[in-house]
């Protein structure tokens, strides 16, 4: 058996498409485009093709971009006084600091200070909060992509036992809150583990449903997956020049049911969430 292939960047075109038209309907009705800043301190390769990938990406949509560049010397207190001006101008409606930032800068001090209305990658307390209780303003953006990849894929997420390998504030948790939840596309019975957990395999092996976001290339091998069930590679590795997943793809693939490839699987739809969020802000934002 070769698993079947989730194609997360036909998929990000095909929302991409569906948001551009939402965008469109807004925009003509409230006279307002959607705007994102995204904030980039220091000269991170890394960082400026994410940024690059999100300008692109709001410029497909109809959406607005600002981006802010800061020396890598920057101080706290400039980059705070930079928040502070984007949390009050109200021609921005989305706000994204872009990790990682310089080791002088408390970075959830930084994450902390942009207003919730404004915080469009659902970083805040204020929305995870919101998130847990089940009533979220915005949904985590690489999260929110791996529910879409597993909806639009056909398969069914409730009743399933998922199994989450990473407890990251990024993915692991939030994605294990939004699973638990009632609808759906939750509904789940979801195991979160982690460095520490003990007889890993014998979990992983009865997952439905194996999301691994963990940054260890290639650490889950086809003896860890059971046999037809949906895995998600949410990593992102560099070895030898190649981008590879947390996920052994080649020895992977002839046990899964149904796999996402890296790259081209979770990163262009965690790029296309953001869109829906900073939609969704400048929705909430023209309504005061």
């Amino acid at each position: 058996m070769t698993a079947t292939l989730l194609d997360g960047k036909a998929l990000a075109k095909e929302l991409q498409a569906e948001l551009a038209g939402e965008v469109r309907k807004f925009t003509t009705q409230s006279g307002v485009t959607p705007t994102l800043a995204a904030v980039l301190v220091g000269n991170n390769p890394a960082s400026e093709a994410y940024v690059k990938n999100k300008r692109l990406a709001c410029e497909r949509v109809g959406m607005a971009s600002q981006l802010h560049r800061l020396a890598e010397s920057v101080s706290e207190v400039e980059l705070l006084e930079l928040v502070a001006q984007l949390n009050r101008d109200p021609a921005v409606h989305g706000i994204l600091v872009q990790l990682p930032l310089p080791k002088q800068i408390n970075g959830e001090r930084v994450l902390d200070a942009v207003t919730p209305l404004k915080d469009v990658d659902a970083f805040h307390p204020e929305n995870v909060g919101l998130l847990m209780q089940g009533r979220p303003r915005y949904l985590p953006c690489t999260p929110s992509g791996v529910v879409q990849i597993l909806s639009r894929g056909g398969i069914e997420i409730p009743g399933r036992h998922v199994v989450i390998l990473g407890r990251s504030d990024i993915v692991g948790k939030p994605m294990a809150m939004m699973l638990v939840q009632r609808g759906p596309l939750a509904d789940a019975t979801v195991t979160v583990c982690h460095s520490r957990t003990k007889e890993l395999s014998t979990i992983t092996k009865q997952a439905d449903i194996l999301i691994v976001a963990i940054g260890q290339p290639r650490f889950v091998t086809a003896e860890m997956v059971k046999p037809g069930a949906t895995v998600i590679d949410v990593g992102i590795n560099r070895v030898d020049d190649k981008l590879v997943g947390d996920v052994d793809f080649d020895g992977v693939k002839e046990v899964a049911g149904k796999l996402t490839p890296v790259p081209g699987g979770v990163g262009p739809l965690t790029v296309t969430m953001l869109m829906f969020n900073t939609l969704t802000a400048a929705r909430l934002q023209s309504q005061g």
